[in-house]
């Protein structure tokens, strides 16, 4: 297994960068770009029964801190998915593709998603319960725990793909809707969503977007998912795709440090398309333990942490590559503990990869002053739940 390899659901990625649904089509535009099978999966655009033309424009705006869109589920409609789209994909990407499926009804949703379940291409059915229940107040499906259980049972009795319920930030516990999703047979969640937001055109006197408001996404948007993420880590015992706000490698990892399995990026690819297979190419750089960008330490310390790492993986039990934490009532994970600690901030992104601070430039060693690292970081495993006292000494 590759050093940035993860398994998402029972199915393995050859890296955790998965493009956001909305921000990639069906594939077909990227692929005129670059080789997009060097991505880890993608989840294509969100699918409805019926034809959906989107919102009138204009529908994109822009804000310091990204950008605003009003898109309105602009999609072919499942039929046409099945019978063009997917044919055509399978002539670029040979990978599984993730299904963004989205809904006005809990049939709908059920509908949609058993159409699809029929298709070999498709791997997981990524649900989007972020849209309106126009059948119960408008409300969106996963703004409450009860709701987004209903869609997930409903999905659940018509598939045996994984279903990765996909979490709106607008719901009150954005945890308690994941543990309802979890417990109703979701096999993962992805988060977040879109925020809805507002920009005024001062010299119109009127919003930008025809919509009115619109979702934002962008950089703005980052410090929001990380939290959103790590809160749900506590909550459920099922895999996360993080996303939101993500525009490099460096924001990749921090996401699985909070606990995300793969990482959804969105609205970078608008400035630059490249920037998934950028992100998978500086990802695997640092976990390389003589690449750039990272604290210099020992040259025993690979070693040693290395050696403690198995000690770890035999006292937790766990084999996860995608994160990896001790156990800390164990002598020897104790020792992994105070050994990281001594080197200045090692992580650890698989069962024996000593992964370096990252937030120093790319042409030197040495970490920026103005940013200085924690001396002890670690990516979250469910194998044991980290002590608070020893979370906090990491903040």
């Amino acid at each position: 297994m590759a050093a940035t390899a993860v398994t998402l659901c029972g199915i393995e990625l050859e890296n955790p960068i998965i493009p956001a649904s909305g921000t990639f089509g069906y594939g077909q535009e990227f692929a005129q770009l670059y080789d997009i099978n060097m991505l880890g999966t993608f989840s294509f655009k969100g699918t409805t029964r019926a034809p959906r033309f989107g919102n009138p424009t204009p529908r994109i705006a822009e804000y310091a801190g990204g950008m605003l869109n009003a898109v309105g589920l602009q999609n072919p409609g499942v039929d046409a998915v099945i019978a063009h789209e997917l044919p055509e994909l399978k002539k670029v990407f040979h990978k599984p593709v993730m299904a963004n499926v989205s809904g006005f009804s809990v049939e709908e949703y059920a509908e949609v998603c058993a159409r699809l379940d029929a298709q070999p291409q498709v791997g997981w059915l990524e649900v989007n319960i972020s849209c309106p229940n126009v059948h119960g107040g408008g409300a969106a499906f996963g703004a409450e725990p009860s709701a987004a259980a209903e869609v997930t049972r409903a999905v659940r009795a018509v598939t045996k793909k994984p279903i990765i319920l996909k979490l709106s930030p607008t719901a009150a516990d954005i945890a308690a809707v994941a543990k309802a999703c979890e417990d109703a047979g979701a096999d993962g969640v992805s988060l977040i969503n879109t925020l809805p937001g507002m920009r005024i055109d001062l010299a119109r006197r009127r919003p930008l977007l025809a919509n009115r408001t619109g979702g934002m996404s962008g950089p703005g948007m980052f410090p929001l998912a990380v939290r959103m993420v790590y809160q749900v880590y506590e909550a459920v015992h099922i895999p996360i795709v993080g996303m939101g706000g993500v525009t490099s490698a460096q924001d990749v990892l921090e996401l699985m440090l909070a606990g995300a399995t793969a990482v959804g990026v969105g609205a970078a690819k608008r400035c630059t398309p490249q920037m998934p297979t950028r992100m998978a190419a500086e990802a695997a750089a640092l976990t390389q333990p003589n690449g750039s960008c990272r604290r210099s330490t020992p040259a025993s310390t690979d070693t040693t942490v290395e050696k403690l790492m198995s000690a770890a993986v035999r006292a937790t039990g766990s084999t996860s590559s995608a994160r990896l934490s001790a156990r800390y009532d164990s002598t020897e994970a104790t020792t992994l503990k105070n050994t990281m600690a001594s080197a200045n901030g090692a992580c650890v992104i698989g069962s024996t990869t000593a992964l370096r601070s990252c937030r120093c430039s790319s042409t030197d060693s040495t970490p920026n002053a103005a940013a200085p690292m924690p001396q002890v970081m670690y990516v979250r495993s469910k194998a044991v739940k980290l002590p608070e006292q020893a979370r906090q000494a990491t903040m």
